[in-house]
């Protein structure tokens, strides 16, 4: 009897600490879920023609193979993340922002999605991320490989912030909220403008725009693009926020952003709507054949750039966190191969480098060679192309 008891009382008190662990846990992850749209903002959602049944959809609805999913988180490569840390990266001087580009265009990647694009006189960073996971939370979620190559005190004045989407690879709290007091304007797709209001960044500085939308920063036309994407921070809100690119046309240069993205049929409007691009920087990596539509491939990547008419292909969304079940170097190894195939050019620089599209330095890997698995052994394609 005495031990019945006392193993109630063990469970009780279990189930009370799990409860406060939880609650720990929620409090801490809070702030980082950011705001909801309400009010004009959520009406002016409400008459975007991406708006359906109370969210965002795709014109090109997104596969998925859940079972294939699960199976592969099992199945990842043994070198889906780097044996050896930390990687070489190229941390450089930041006073080399105080020369413009020689060449008027020029791109600086620190890893995954983040640059920063100089392009005719003006500065844009897209989808910047400085912390250490992306992630609500601190202490888990998907950890960076290395430290940020330049400190983001040590950015030049920049004069646009662009968010593709909200995930957190994406859209991270922490980097924003350090960069709230910026004089910059921060450009977002539809619905994302109430995550930064909740962080304190003022309603004056975010220009929230729907696919084809234009803003002019700086001399810079940035034009928010489609993408086959989706977005949702709680697990609860999924698409209730818009995803896009961002097309960047200046006097003389144009640049396009790809966000993430699935192959579909508007890449080839957007290139001969925008187009030609001196430089595009498209998704290449955290993909699987059980998702297809969510993100584009290496293979996929390339004909991309080639529907968008772009002249270089300086690949992101790489390099950085273990997305998915791939070997961590095979986003490259595969681009370079399907470049070759299609006689495109490719910039491939370190973490921190800087590199001038119309004047690369030579193809030269800094990764490790090891094992991948080729184009034909796990083709990614996405679905409804037509």
């Amino acid at each position: 009897m005495n031990l019945r008891r006392g193993l109630t009382r063990v469970a009780k008190w279990t189930g009370a600490l799990v409860a406060v662990a939880l609650a720990g846990t929620l409090i801490s992850a809070w702030p980082a879920f950011g705001g909801r749209a309400k009010g004009a903002r959520l009406e002016r959602m409400q008459h975007s023609p991406q708006w359906q049944d109370g969210h965002f959809e795709n014109p090109q609805p997104l596969f998925n193979d859940w079972s294939r999913s699960l199976t592969a988180m099992f199945n990842a490569s043994p070198v889906a993340s780097p044996t050896e840390l930390p990687l070489s990266t190229a941390t450089g001087d930041h006073h080399r922002w105080e020369t413009p580009p020689a060449t008027g265009l020029r791109v600086t990647w620190f890893g995954h999605s983040s640059t920063l694009v100089e392009i005719d006189g003006a500065r844009v960073l897209t989808d910047p991320i400085w912390s250490d996971r992306a992630s609500p939370l601190t202490w888990v979620g998907p950890k960076r490989w290395y430290a940020p190559p330049v400190a983001l005190t040590e950015l030049p004045k920049v004069d646009a912030v662009v968010i593709s989407h909200d995930h957190y690879d994406h859209l991270d709290h922490r980097t924003l909220v350090a960069m709230k007091d910026w004089d910059t304007t921060f450009i977002v797709p539809l619905g994302v403008g109430a995550h930064l209001e909740a962080w304190g960044i003022p309603t004056a500085r975010i220009v929230e725009l729907d696919w084809w939308e234009r803003t002019q920063v700086a001399g810079l036309d940035i034009v928010c693009t489609p993408s086959r994407h989706a977005s949702g921070r709680t697990g609860i809100d999924k698409d209730a926020t818009l995803w896009a690119g961002f097309a960047m046309l200046g006097p003389k240069h144009r640049a396009y952003y790809s966000g993430d993205t699935g192959l579909f049929p508007a890449m080839k409007d957007i290139g001969a709507r925008l187009g030609p691009f001196d430089v595009t920087l498209i998704e290449v990596g955290q993909y699987h054949s059980a998702w297809p539509d969510w993100h584009i491939g290496p293979e996929q990547a390339v004909l991309a750039h080639q529907q968008l008419q772009g002249r270089v292909l300086l690949p992101v969304h790489w390099g950085l966190f273990s997305l998915a079940p791939h070997g961590w170097t095979e986003p490259m190894e595969r681009v370079l191969a399907a470049a070759a195939k299609a006689n495109q050019r490719v910039l491939m620089p370190r973490p921190g480098q800087s590199v001038e599209p119309e004047s690369p330095p030579a193809l030269e890997p800094w990764w490790p060679q090891l094992p991948w698995n080729t184009a034909e052994q796990d083709p990614i394609v996405s679905t409804k192309l037509n």
